[in-house]
C-alpha cells in the first residue's frame, strides 16, 4: 500500500483528497497534519467522513510516508519544505500555486513537473515532485491545448468563467458570507487572475509562437461547486474540423471528454471528469470547458497524477458518479 501524508489538512481540497484516499484500493493514509485540529478527529471537521474512518489530525510528521500531499495557502508550500524534511523516496504532490511556472519549478534540489495529465503524462510518470495545476487553470488550458497542439491561436481568447464558493476556501471572508453569496453573482481579479502565468506557459509549450493575449474574466457563483468556462477566439474552419481536433487530441485521455450537446454543470460535479463542446459562429469557435473545482480542479487530478507516478492504472479510486439528481 502506498503510505500517504497529508499537510494542511483542514480545508475542501484535503477533505476531498481523505474522501478520495479512503476508497483508493491502493492507498492508506499515514498521517494528516494540522496543526490548529492536532488531536481532534478528522470527522470533526470533515463531518461528511463519519463511519468512513477512525484517524486524528496530528502536529508531528512522518518523513518516510510514499507520498505527500500539500494543502496549503498559496505560498506556504515554499515554507513548509524549507522547515520540514522528508525521505530522498517521498514523492511530493503540491496543490498550491508555489511550483507551477517554469521559474519557481526547482526548489531545494527538487525539480517540480507541471501536473496537467492531458499535456504531459509522460513527465509525469518519471516525476518525483509535481506541481498540481490551478482549477480555472485546468479548465481553461483543457479548452485551448488542441488548438495550441495545431498552432491555431493566433488571435486574442477571451475567456470568461464561473466557479462555485468553495473555489474561495473555508476561510472567511466579505464575499463568501451566506448572505452575500445567495443569489449573487461577480467578477473578481479582472484580466489579472494569477492562473493566467500557467496557461500561457502551457499554451507556450504547445504553440511557441503564441502572442496573443488570453482576456479572463473570472466570476464568483451562488453555487458550492464546480467550473463553468466559455472560451473564444477566431477559427477559420469548419465546426466539423474543429471537432475532429478535439476528439484527436483527446483520444486517449482518461478523464476528458468532447460532447457533441450542450454542457450543464451537474455533469461533472462530483467526478474528475473535463467534458468540452464545441460551437462555431460564424468565424468564431466558442469552446465550453467544464469540471468540479475540487477534484478535477484540485484532490482528482492531485490522486491521478500520484496514480501515474506509482505505475497505477490511471483511473484507479477516481471512478465516480456526478451528483446529477
Amino acid at each position: 500500500m502506498i503510505q500517504v501524508g497529508i499537510i494542511g489538512g483542514a480545508g475542501y481540497t484535503a477533505g476531498e483528497l481523505i474522501r478520495l484516499l479512503i476508497n483508493h484500493p491502493e492507498a492508506n493514509i499515514n498521517f494528516v497534519y494540522s496543526t490548529s485540529n492536532a488531536g481532534n478527529a478528522i470527522t470533526k471537521v470533515h463531518q461528511d467522513l463519519l463511519g468512513s474512518l477512525d484517524l486524528k489530525f496530528t502536529d508531528t510528521i512522518n518523513p518516510n510516508v510514499d507520498v505527500l500531499f500539500l494543502c496549503l495557502g498559496h505560498g506556504n508550500s515554499v515554507k513548509f519544505l524549507s522547515n520540514n524534511t522528508f525521505s530522498k523516496n517521498t514523492k511530493i504532490i503540491d496543490l498550491g500555486n508555489d511550483f507551477r511556472l517554469e521559474k519557481d519549478k526547482v526548489f531545494d534540489g527538487k525539480t517540480f513537473v507541471y501536473g496537467l495529465p492531458e499535456l504531459q503524462k509522460g513527465a509525469i510518470k518519471k516525476a518525483d515532485y509535481i506541481a498540481n495545476p490551478g482549477c480555472f487553470a485546468t479548465a481553461i488550458q483543457l479548452a485551448l491545448l488542441p488548438l495550441a497542439n495545431k498552432g491555431l491561436l493566433n488571435d486574442d481568447v477571451h475567456v470568461n468563467a464561473v466557479t462555485g464558493a468553495t473555489g474561495a476556501g473555508t476561510s472567511l471572508s466579505e464575499t463568501s458570507h451566506f448572505p452575500w453569496r445567495d443569489n449573487n453573482f461577480s467578477y473578481y481579479k479582472p484580466f489579472t487572475h494569477q492562473h493566467l502565468g500557467e496557461i500561457n506557459q502551457s499554451v507556450k509549450q504547445l504553440q511557441n509562437g503564441f502572442a496573443s493575449e488570453i482576456l479572463f474574466m473570472p466570476n464568483r457563483g451562488n453555487f458550492s461547486r464546480g467550473i463553468f468556462a466559455t472560451v473564444y477566439t477566431n477559427f477559420e474552419g469548419s465546426l466539423e474540423k474543429a471537432k475532429e481536433i478535439y476528439k484527436a487530441f483527446y483520444k486517449d485521455a482518461k478523464f476528458t471528454f468532447v460532447s457533441d450537446d450542450v454542457l450543464h454543470l451537474k455533469q461533472v460535479v462530483n467526478t474528475n471528469k473535463c467534458l468540452v463542446h464545441l460551437h462555431k459562429h460564424n468565424n468564431k469557435l466558442l469552446i465550453t470547458s467544464i469540471i468540479d473545482n475540487l477534484l478535477k480542479g484540485a484532490s482528482g487530478q492531485a490522486i491521478q497524477n500520484m496514480n501515474l507516478m506509482f505505475g497505477l492504472e490511471e483511473t484507479t479510486g477516481l471512478n465516480l458518479k456526478s451528483t446529477y439528481f
